[in-house]
């Protein structure tokens, strides 16, 4: 009898247990199958504009303003996902989202384990995004930025060009030259600018051709070449490429690495550009600026 009884207690335990396994087991399918409902959606998108640097450790060193894109990604209830893209770099953002009426205001941070990591607090109000970046390094000559932006969405095409009313100098570069004048002795820069051509040739729609490559100055190639790259929104690293797309109007940096983009006719550019570059020569000149 009391084996029985035994045995009775013990399928029932085991009836028990089960039923609670099964219990937890769908508790556990329903919050993974859960959706986080999303919030805001309007917002997603790249904003885009100048990130200006406000403060430095030393203002006499020149620190040029950049052209960044924030991307916001997802906003739920607990967090924002976006990331941030300027001067070659591609951070993940993530953080929070207040409401007060028509302005939503945003505290977001990138990791931290790269040296221009930070921190960016912004608000939106009806179409403008406007905020600081604070950098986390205090080390760094700009430790602070502000920033404008407005929404815009990238979208590639290959017949964008550079504006042709603009002086295409590379400050970056200079050559130094020891002038003598009136028996004084000084060192003078002297800048090479790019001719017409990089506003003319564009490597996204025709084959170019030695003829079309042969007499062009090395900056002419260089500037032809990255404009492929910045029409597929590449972020450049080098101040001495960004001068060049940082403050024109079509220019959206999206990403650090655009090889898969690339057409067939732009890679075969490229390939030809990069040969003439080997071997072309700049003039050089006195500008003010």
């Amino acid at each position: 009898m009391k084996k029985f009884i035994f045995l009775a207690l013990t399928i029932i335990i085991t009836a028990c247990n089960s039923k609670e396994k099964k219990v937890e087991n769908s508790i556990e399918k329903t919050a993974a199958n859960e959706v986080v409902k999303e919030t805001n959606t309007e917002l997603y998108g790249s904003w885009v504009g100048d990130f200006i640097p406000e403060e430095q450790n030393n203002p006499e060193e020149f620190s040029p303003t950049n052209k960044i894109n924030i991307i916001l990604k997802k906003i739920t209830p607990d967090q924002v996902i976006g990331q941030s893209v300027v001067a070659g770099n591609n951070r993940p953002l993530i953080g929070t989202l207040t409401q007060n009426g028509n302005t939503f205001s945003f505290s977001l941070k990138e990791p931290g384990d790269h040296k221009y990591d930070g921190s960016f607090a912004f608000t939106i109000t009806n179409d403008t995004l406007t905020g600081t970046w604070t950098a986390n390094d205090k080390k760094l000559n700009v430790t602070k930025r502000s920033f404008k932006l407005t929404k815009k969405q990238f979208v590639y095409d290959p017949k964008l060009m550079l504006p042709d009313e603009e002086e295409y100098i590379d400050w970056y570069n200079p050559k130094t030259v020891q002038v003598t004048d009136e028996e004084e002795t000084y060192p003078e820069d002297y800048y090479r600018q790019a001719s017409e051509n990089i506003t003319i040739l564009n490597a996204s729609t025709q084959k170019l051709s030695d003829n079309d490559l042969k007499n062009l100055k090395k900056l002419d190639l260089e500037i032809i070449r990255n404009t492929i790259y910045a029409r597929h929104g590449y972020t450049f690293k080098k101040k001495s490429i960004r001068q060049f797309f940082d403050p024109v109007e079509w220019y959206i940096p999206v990403s650090e690495n655009v090889d898969n983009e690339l057409t067939t006719l732009e890679k075969e550019n490229i390939v030809s550009l990069k040969r003439f570059e080997k071997y072309a020569e700049d003039n050089y000149d006195t500008f003010g600026r």
